[in-house]
């Protein structure tokens, strides 16, 4: 059993989704974790509707990276700070 082709709707057709994945994709940048979920969602509705949906999943892409890029700059943070306390208070 093959899968359905998605198809790419004409220019100013609207299709389930799209005003979601361009708000999951603005989200992303600002917000990631919720314009992560928000872009999931749109591209989920587009693609049970047969249509392509671009912003959301460039949304998804850029939600993904730039929230592993926070957990590890967040743990970098976390790990200076610890060191840096580690090192005023340290005695000789």
């Amino acid at each position: 059993m093959s899968k359905p082709e998605l198809t790419t709707p004409a220019a100013g057709v609207d299709y389930p989704g799209k005003t979601l994945g361009i708000v999951g994709l603005i989200l992303a940048i600002v917000a990631n974790l919720i314009g992560l979920i928000v872009s999931a969602i749109a591209y989920s509705q587009s693609k049970k509707a047969g249509y392509k949906n671009t912003p959301a999943f460039v949304g998804i892409i850029v939600g993904a990276i730039l929230l592993v890029l926070g957990i590890i700059f967040t743990i970098i943070g976390v790990a200076a700070g610890i060191a840096a306390v580690d090192m005023t208070t340290t005695t000789y």
